[in-house]
């Protein structure tokens, strides 16, 4: 964006918030934003299913997602499961489809839920459970927000569409099998282990689930169901002989059933109210037409108008791909299973969520969850509070209504932090950050917290810490977002004490090597190589040491100024995604996310704007193939969404944007809130991809980066694209 030097002049200042122009200025007029009225139609659920990138070895390689009937924000992803094990669930190259699951988490690195799987068939189950799985052809599937269907190679045809908390399903089957028409439902079956128990009544199924265990953790979760179908059974009898699972058929000439599924953490009685209240007497075509309605009301929050065909697939699909999480956790009536194990009741009118990827989804998801849906924003930032206060310290990584303990940091009070800076600001902000800060001294939350307080970095080598150096930087990024927060709040003394703590990546930064670099407790250097795994996290030191997204002015200065820095970021993006060996880019995992911005920290936004457009056109596609690394619960879809919007929440905490070139000549966002605003940028194209001008309501914006004001506010972004 080559708009006024910003270089010379540019300090920490930047990061607070600038006023905005002057209220009697004359307003731009805003042309409509209008796109197809059924964005829905452009979302290709199984990009993510086929292998696109890295997966840290942690098995699965792709976007780790799924492809089948969910809600968003939703409680319930009932979705097929292929025999290749994916910890989406689903592999793209597998044509064997074992079961349809009702619980999935999409993106991650690894496996959970999976659970209750429901399998149709004609005649009686394999009795190798192994064997127990039908073929099909994609050319016989579709899948589209709200819905799945499949119809194997057996003739057998299944129909899935969702509500919030409850799922529907239609099976058909073949005329010319003389077989009985039948299914089987296995509660002692899920992506981890499991044990459950199912009770068969005349034409319903109900019972638990036990599982739990991600990423080899002591996590465990009991969720409920109860099934009912619109005809009786014909013959039940329990699978393999076992009360976690059923087989059930229905009377000879059967050819249609329609099932009904709900589901709940608390009990079966709240998991049969979920389908009453959710679906009433609606039939499936109904509820999937309800379904397909929500979800565009959901992605038309975001209209853009021209781009290609690709660009708009990749852009819708990405937006529905960041808001399929976190996850509805309480009923209908409001009542939840919290982290302490017993049950909670929400405001009238709010949702309890779960399933958060913190070390993940706090660099931009929540922040574009905020943008578009800050009421849903709000109850997420609760949500997160209320798991912090049952257990007693804010977990990493936290799955149901328990922690996992998984990744580094101290992600999720940093993630509120954000929602409440982006307008998510019906909750507890004031207890939150009384807790976050409180939390800082439980070694749950923060290993390593007293050597970060006393030090100011965690040691090379400290005992029961991931990554040295990593988890610093990012204890030091919290702190930041949670002084952004005091200071909106007040809490002077608060925030001050935490901009202080922000500044401990200074005490890492070695300025014979100019990297962040692990050190000894007695302040000595080991021996280190820009290139090492070691006290890192998923990535190398080259790509660590621009990990600084709340102060890169101070970084640049260490680093010898901003030349210096546009230098070795000219070097560092000679690869975008390298993987964790080499010292480049590794765009396929977070920590590398913030780094395309920092050209616009020194004064060389149209640096910006050309890795963001080479890294939209190059690792983001519509097909299955076409995500580079885990989704991890929409967090690098979010990434594509901001970059398409030409825009990126750069510092946690802060609702600063960092700025590029919009992908589409026009876009609206619209925030639910009756707040809206436009980007108007009808020069762009494939060659205009540079920002020669920029108007805000009116009047010239002088430099790259958005006040937090504007979303407040809304308004009009008018942009001169150039070559």
């Amino acid at each position: 964006m080559r708009l006024h030097p910003v270089a010379a002049a540019l300090t920490s200042a930047v990061l607070l918030a600038s006023p905005l122009p002057a209220a009697s200025a004359a307003p731009a007029t805003a042309e409509p934003a209008r796109a197809t009225d059924d964005p829905a139609g452009y979302v290709n659920p199984f990009v993510g299913t086929a292998p696109g990138g890295t997966d840290f070895g942690h098995g699965g390689g792709a976007g780790n997602t799924f492809p089948g009937a969910t809600a968003a924000l939703g409680g319930i992803q009932w979705s097929p499961d292929t025999v290749t094990r994916q910890h989406g669930g689903y592999a793209y190259k597998d044509n064997r489809i074992r079961g349809f699951s009702l619980t999935h988490i999409s993106g991650a690195g690894c496996s959970d839920y999976g659970n209750v799987p429901f399998m149709p068939l004609t005649g009686r189950p394999d009795p190798d459970p192994a064997a127990r799985h039908a073929t099909f052809s994609h050319a016989n599937e579709e899948a589209s927000p709200g819905s799945y269907g499949v119809r194997f190679d057996n003739g057998i045809r299944t129909q899935i569409s969702v509500t919030q908390r409850s799922g529907i399903a239609r099976f058909t089957y073949p005329a010319h099998d003389e077989r009985p028409a039948g299914l089987t439902v296995d509660a002692g079956r899920a992506f981890n282990k499991a044990t459950g128990k199912i009770s068969i009544g005349a034409r319903t199924l109900s019972g638990y689930t036990d599982s739990g265990g991600f990423c080899h953790s002591s996590n465990r979760y009991r969720l409920y169901f109860h099934v009912v179908f619109d005809r009786p059974f014909a013959h039940t009898e329990p699978l393999d002989g076992k009360t976690s699972g059923a087989y059930v058929s229905f009377a000879p000439g059967t050819r249609t059933v329609t099932a009904r599924v709900g589901v709940s953490f608390v009990d079966v009685a709240a998991a049969r109210r979920n389908v009453t209240v959710e679906q009433g007497k609606r039939s499936y075509d109904q509820l999937h037409r309800a379904a397909r309605d929500r979800w565009n009301e959901w992605l038309g929050r975001i209209a853009v108008r021209g781009g290609t065909e690709t660009q708009r697939r990749v852009f819708y699909t990405a937006l529905y791909h960041a808001l399929l999480h976190p996850s509805a956790f309480s009923d209908t009536d409001g009542r939840y299973r919290g982290m302490d194990g017993k049950v909670h009741r929400t405001r009238p009118g709010h949702v309890q969520y779960a399933d958060f990827s913190g070390w993940d989804v706090y660099r931009s998801q929540g922040q574009l969850l905020a943008l578009i849906a800050p009421h849903e924003a709000s109850d997420v930032a609760q949500s997160i509070l209320n798991q912090g206060r049952q257990a007693g310290y804010f977990d990493r990584w936290t799955v149901a209504n328990g922690g996992t303990r998984v990744m580094v940091g101290d992600p999720l009070p940093a993630m509120a932090a954000s929602i409440h800076a982006f307008g998510g600001t019906d909750f507890d902000a004031r207890g939150l950050l009384r807790a976050a800060v409180a939390g800082r001294q439980d070694d749950r939350q923060r290993p390593g917290h007293q050597q970060y307080d006393t030090l100011g970095y965690i040691p090379a080598g400290t005992k029961g810490v991931w990554g040295s150096a990593a988890t610093t930087l990012e204890y030091a990024i919290a702190d930041a977002a949670l002084a952004h927060l005091a200071g909106r709040l007040g809490d002077t003394k608060t925030q001050e004490a935490l901009t202080r703590a922000a500044g401990n990546w200074r005490n890492l930064f070695n300025p014979v090597s100019g990297y962040i670099q692990p050190r000894n407790a007695d302040g000595s250097w080991p021996s280190f190589s820009p290139t090492q795994h070691g006290e890192y996290v998923e990535g190398n030191a080259a790509q660590y040491t621009w990990l600084v997204p709340h102060d890169l002015p101070g970084l640049f200065t260490a680093m010898g100024g901003t030349a210096a820095a546009t230098a070795r970021l000219d070097t560092f993006f000679t690869q975008l995604n390298a993987g964790a060996d080499k010292p480049f880019a590794y765009l396929g995992n977070e920590p590398s996310f913030n780094i395309p911005w920092a050209y616009d920290y020194a004064g060389r936004p149209d640096r910006t704007e050309d890795i963001v457009r080479r890294a939209l056109t190059t690792l983001f596609t519509d097909r299955p193939d076409g995500l580079v690394g885990n989704d991890d619960l929409g967090e690098m879809s979010s990434w594509a969404v901001w970059a398409c919007l030409g825009m990126y929440p750069q510092v946690p905490g802060s609702a600063q944007l960092a700025l590029a070139g919009p992908l589409f000549p026009a876009a609206t966002v619209r925030r639910g809130n009756g707040v809206t605003l436009s980007l108007l940028a009808p020069d762009a194209s494939a060659t205009n991809t540079h920002v020669r001008s920029l108007r805000l309501n009116g009047l010239p914006v002088n430099g790259p980066f958005l006040p937090e004001g504007v979303l407040t506010s809304g308004g009009v972004l008018h942009y001169g694209m150039t070559s």
